[in-house]
């Protein structure tokens, strides 16, 4: 059975401050505004009897980046065609800037909408140079304006260099910056961004999300960002949208929606996730690694939480003379740390990371603590 969305999606308060400090100016100013810019409300879409999209309800504040991220399949992609214009939803409503463009009875077309779209394979004109693919949108636009916008995007995504080249001649890397600049050139409500790095190599895909971002904030463009990769969607998005089987199931930001999930769902899909099965007992709650302070367990009640813990918040370390926690399974270097897969002796398996100043080979029996400082999720038992 589906399991249950957290946030009804219409604005998650951002976190104070701690000990009354000073935010730093630099997050000061990219803060998204209270206005939303971007409703979906109740929005649903089936195609062929099959429910694609159900019941989505989420706001975008002004100058907000939301990503929303989930697995293949799941909806996502339909979900911001529905925005754009090139779907109508059966029921529920999109509206941006107050305007209603759908509501499930009547739409306004793609060309009506105030939004830019960039796409995954880019899209470029192979015939038209750098500078004519950034002007391809800007019908009725003045020519001295035409050309300042022209001017100020290309320098801004670092191609004033490139006007005249042709797209055949540029990377990978400088296409998706031409597909950016020519999607903002009409100065959008919204801009949708559709898996816009998947075409590129993974080096290049982490220097490219930095820069892509850094463009948003420059323009101030409240954006919805589609992606399959929990990192890209974690580091990127003012909010993240986690979204399964065509439902919203958890909205808010990242650092919250990635320490406190609240469902198995989201948190298996935004990292490796791990159980200890405990049991309540005189303030604590025993582990087959230990016991944890019962008052840093939040979400589950009950006798028997199942506390859920990240690689990092587990050390392991090799057994000592006393009965071991459990043995490693799996080991796997990444240079500065080792991810190691253990085996309980009740046969679960635990997920740990630690630095590389000592490598356990499978095989060996090993102690598990936890050592997060921060709170744990809990969840009922799986039955």
């Amino acid at each position: 059975m589906a399991e249950d969305v957290a946030d009804d999606g219409f604005g998650v308060d951002e976190p104070a401050v701690a000990d009354g400090g000073v935010e730093p100016a630099a997050e000061r100013d990219r803060r998204p505004s209270n206005e939303d810019a971007l409703e979906l409300d109740g929005v649903t879409k089936s195609f062929d009897g099959e429910r694609v999209v159900e019941d989505v309800s989420v706001a975008v504040r002004e100058g907000e980046v939301l990503t929303l991220v989930g697995p293949s399949g799941c909806g996502k992609t339909t979900t911001l065609r529905l925005i754009a214009g090139l779907e109508e939803p059966d029921a529920g409503t999109v509206a941006v800037r107050g305007e209603t463009l759908a509501d499930g009875g009547a739409s306004t077309a793609i060309e009506g909408r105030n939004v830019g779209i960039v796409f995954q394979d880019f899209a470029l004109f192979p015939h038209k140079t750098v500078a004519e693919n950034v002007a391809f949108g800007l019908w009725g636009v003045e020519e001295a304006e035409r050309d300042r916008r022209i001017a100020r995007l290309l320098d801004l995504v670092g191609l004033s260099d490139h006007a005249e080249h042709y797209p055949a001649e540029l990377s990978g890397g400088q296409k998706q910056r031409v597909a950016l600049a020519r999607s903002l050139a009409p100065e959008p409500d919204v801009l949708l961004l559709d898996e816009p790095l998947s075409n590129l190599d993974a080096g290049l895909r982490v220097e490219m999300r930095e820069a892509v971002r850094r463009v948003l904030e420059e323009v101030a463009v409240t954006a919805v960002w589609v992606t399959h990769d929990q990192e890209e969607a974690l580091s990127i998005g003012d909010r993240v949208a986690v979204m399964d089987d065509g439902r919203l199931r958890q909205v808010g930001p990242p650092h919250d929606v990635f320490m406190q999930p609240v469902s198995r769902t989201v948190a298996d899909f935004l990292g490796e996730a791990s159980y200890l099965p405990g049991r309540r007992r005189d303030g604590t709650v025993e582990t087959p690694v230990g016991p944890i302070d019962a008052d840093r367990l939040v979400g589950y009640e009950g006798p028997r939480p199942d506390v859920l813990v990240r690689p990092d918040d587990v050390s392991i370390e090799r057994a000592g003379d006393d009965r071991a926690d459990g043995t490693i399974g799996y080991r796997r270097f990444n240079g500065p740390t080792v991810s190691y897969r253990v085996t309980l002796e009740n046969g679960d398996v635990v997920d740990c990371t630690a630095s590389n100043d000592e490598l356990l080979d499978r095989g060996t029996a090993v102690d598990l603590r936890v050592v997060a400082s921060h709170r744990l999720r809990a969840f009922p038992p799986i039955e």
